[in-house]
């Protein structure tokens, strides 16, 4: 297998290769057009490194960007960087900011609005998961790109084309879209509480099951299946795997590891148009325990207790996945989630109802309570 350093080079010379082969293929269907198509929007730019926040300007001129800017930012990353990116936004472009609390529709049309009002012509994200899911919905909407710049790396929504927001009180993932470009200041996000880092890599660790419940639906069902985005999305979950000793609280590499595999993760979902290739059963699991123990642990980590317990349904190697995630230091049990063991046999009875069309290991009538209490025992999540 090829060294991520190897694939990255390699992938991004095909992904330009490929853009050129788009701008042709545009040219050509005016002629001739073509029976199918297909969407893929990937990040144009993305800058991964120690200070790169001061290479904002620069990197809007090189994704040319121009007009008027909404910045969107919570009071905490504000203060964090927020300040700091709209004093060297204001230098060249007009910039409007706008303060957001939790990922909610209502905060979704707050940005829209504003977007509208001002005629906004790009939108700058500065935060982690709630804070980029808002905006990348609110550009979606206003038909304007956006560009990332994480504070935090919880999860892999720093380069997908989803968001998760809460609507009626229930958390649904949501059609968004890619970033135009990610500066991912890692001397900034390395100061982030370790926990939320050790959830990115958990949820990332979990495209492993999500792939194996997409192949089995593609053998089973006949769904549509990418093998280039699952190629992805396992050589993000390898790269963790593969350097969890390095992830450690403390050290800033840990955080350049982690979060270039979050970005190739969110590109594989923008690869397959769908977010197959990072969510399957474990995530649907993730989902239900929200409804039943709601603010008891981060959705990261939630998917990689879902991961541990998936594996093992699907005959694969659990252990590895359940060590992988203590050496990161991420929980591998109900108690570590903060939940119960009743909670974890409950969102495994329920969990095959969240995404009903979307097939998976738990089958379409799910697993019986006789099989939710075995599995958490062999597998030691309770």
């Amino acid at each position: 297998m090829l060294s991520f350093e190897a694939f990255e080079e390699k992938y991004f010379q095909n992904l330009l290769i490929f853009s050129k082969k788009t701008i042709w293929a545009r040219k050509i269907q005016n002629i001739m057009p073509f029976s199918k198509q297909k969407l893929m929007e990937f990040p144009r730019d993305v800058v991964v490194g120690h200070g790169v926040i001061d290479d904002i300007v620069e990197l809007c001129e090189r994704v040319n960007v121009e007009g008027k800017c909404i910045l969107v930012h919570d009071e905490n990353t504000k203060r964090i960087a927020g300040d700091r990116v709209a004093s060297l936004l204001s230098k060249k472009y007009s910039v409007d900011d706008i303060v957001v609390e939790r990922a909610t529709m209502k905060e979704v049309r707050r940005v829209y609005r504003m977007a509208k009002k001002t005629e906004a012509n790009f939108l700058v994200a500065v935060g982690g998961g709630t804070v980029i899911d808002i905006a990348k919905l609110a550009s979606f909407k206003c038909k304007v790109p956006f560009i990332s710049i994480p504070t935090a790396a919880s999860h892999d929504g720093i380069a997908s084309p989803r968001a998760s927001i809460k609507e009626n009180g229930t958390s649904i993932s949501k059609e968004a879209r890619s970033p135009l470009a990610i500066l991912a200041d890692t001397a900034i996000i390395s100061k982030a509480p370790y926990r939320m880092l050790a959830s990115g890599c958990a949820d990332v660790i979990s495209n492993l099951t999500a792939v194996l419940d997409w192949e089995l639906a593609r053998r089973l069902k006949g769904e549509y299946y990418s093998s280039f985005a699952a190629a992805l999305a396992k050589t993000a979950a390898e790269t963790i795997i593969e350097n969890a000793k390095f992830i450690k609280p403390g050290i800033e590499e840990a955080v350049w590891i982690a979060v270039k595999a979050m970005i190739v993760s969110g590109v594989a979902m923008s690869v397959a148009n769908s977010s197959r290739p990072a969510s399957g059963a474990e995530h649907m699991f993730s989902h239900a325990l929200d409804r039943i123990a709601p603010g008891k642990a981060m959705h990261g980590e939630q998917c990689g207790v879902g991961a541990i317990m998936m594996m093992y349904l699907h005959g694969g190697d659990w252990e590895m996945i359940r060590d992988t995630l203590k050496e990161i230091g991420a929980p591998t049990t109900a108690k570590e989630l903060g939940v119960t063991k009743k909670d974890v046999i409950r969102a495994l009875m329920m969990a095959h109802k969240v995404r009903p069309e979307r097939y998976t290991i738990l089958g379409t009538d799910g697993i019986t309570k006789d099989a939710a209490e075995k599995l958490v025992k062999i597998t030691g999540v309770a």
